[in-house]
């Protein structure tokens, strides 16, 4: 598995998150209701990036996907292990073993699927039980791949995969189209190590054209960087524009499929 320095950097956000903290299936999950009615048999699952659902930038955007009507959850799939917050106000290099923080390292230990995905299979199963029969995901750079591989075992109805880390391209992408029956989403931006405007252009060509009959999008925010969705310094414009565009897209997304 390969990162890149804009893994472990971005900004935090300001605002006070609304949500609230249970357990699900024996799993902390940060959860976020809408205000409104809302069906009780659907649910969004918010898959955060390595910063986990407790860098405030996830809480709040769970916040908001609620505003909009959707009972998001976002489990702790990365098992009260995120990499620290203040990774990000120090920019620490990913690729620099000398940096205080290893990312490789922290993926080996105690990161990879065999770690994580049992406990995001654990939240699935009991919201299962609770009477939740569809399932969107909606996953930022680390979470992107698992957007991926929920897609590809048919357990999600609808996707979005914003800046995606850890894919192998065109593997992924031919797998997703040979057996994921989701719509796809995908937010791309310019400066993107992880999934480079060559990769959103090799989607194109795999998913676009009708060639994928559930559906497909993909959206490109000009002048941004992998992790602009989540991390990105909202005094840039074109990095505000962004955030705010792949949010806007998601949720337009998500209306219009789940």
């Amino acid at each position: 598995m390969s990162f890149c320095k804009h893994c472990v950097q971005g900004v935090t956000h300001e605002g006070t998150p609304e949500g609230k903290w249970e357990k699900i299936g024996g799993v902390d999950c940060y959860i976020g209701t809408p205000a409104v009615d809302y069906p009780k048999d659907k649910v969004v699952l918010f898959l955060a990036d390595a910063f986990g659902i407790q860098l405030v930038n996830n809480q709040l955007l769970v916040d908001d996907f609620a505003r909009n009507g959707f009972r998001t959850i976002a489990p702790d799939y990365l098992n009260g292990d995120p990499i620290p917050a203040d990774a990000l106000n120090n920019n620490i290099s990913a690729l620099d073993p000398s940096q205080t923080f290893d990312i490789k390292k922290w993926f080996q230990d105690g990161h990879t699927k065999e770690h994580t995905r049992p406990t995001l299979d654990k939240v699935i199963n009991a919201l299962k039980e609770e009477g939740v029969s569809t399932f969107a995901a909606t996953g930022y750079c680390f979470g992107g791949r698992y957007v991926f591989d929920l897609a590809f075992d048919n357990a999600i109805s609808v996707s979005v995969a914003s800046h995606p880390s850890i894919l192998t391209i065109p593997d992924d992408l031919e797998k997703y189209a040979a057996v994921a029956k989701a719509p796809l989403l995908i937010n791309g931006c310019t400066f993107d190590p992880q999934f480079p405007p060559e990769a959103q252009e090799k989607a194109d060509q795999i998913f676009g054209d009708g060639k994928f009959a559930p559906g497909y999008k993909r959206e490109y925010w000009e002048g941004c960087t992998h992790g602009f969705a989540v991390r990105g310094d909202m005094s840039d414009p074109k990095v505000k524009a962004g955030k705010e565009g792949a949010f806007k897209a998601a949720v337009e997304w998500l209306h219009s499929k789940l």
